[in-house]
């Protein structure tokens, strides 16, 4: 399984780029799979469902399934936040995990960036991130990806991690 992140501030584009990243990919035949940090309480199941009724009396893991997809949500309970690497270990057989997020993981990252946003490059001190997605030039000895051509960040990825398309190889 190869793993890309993906990296940048609140608002500068990332889950867009991301979401059209997964596609151009997708429609090369490779099999994608995603892990998404969130920096705040999330909830994936709506109060009063049943799941979240199960949930919320004390079960630790409530899975939920169907003939078109299941999801398990587990609920820590005061252990500590799962690392990257143990949330990897979760996944089924993929040929490529895009992370969004997990800003610090020691992981190869393109960081997204755009001026309007108002912070600073986390590149310079991040040996990580391995190009520059943004909208406009910046000056950087990474290479640097239009954040508006995803077809063209997605050639990057298949580059840099010698991925091979065409075959699904992880089914």
């Amino acid at each position: 399984m190869k793993v890309m992140g993906f990296a940048g501030w609140s608002g500068s584009g990332k889950t867009t780029l991301v979401e059209q990243v997964i596609a151009a990919l997708s429609a090369r035949g490779l099999v994608v799979s995603l892990v998404k940090h969130a920096h705040h309480s999330f909830d994936i199941d709506h109060a009063g469902k049943d799941s979240w009724r199960h949930r919320r009396a004390g079960c630790r893991e409530v899975m939920v399934s169907s003939d078109q997809r299941w999801s398990l949500t587990r609920e820590l309970r005061g252990a500590p936040e799962a690392g990257l690497d143990e949330l990897l270990g979760h996944l089924g057989p993929c040929d490529l995990v895009l992370v969004e997020g997990f800003k610090r993981a020691a992981i190869p990252k393109i960081e997204v960036w755009r001026s309007v946003v108002g912070e600073p490059l986390l590149h310079p001190h991040d040996p990580w991130i391995v190009a520059l997605a943004t909208d406009m030039p910046v000056e950087s000895a990474l290479p640097r990806l239009d954040i508006n051509d995803p077809e063209a960040v997605a050639d990057f990825i298949v580059e840099h991690l010698g991925l091979r398309t065409g075959a699904r190889s992880a089914r």
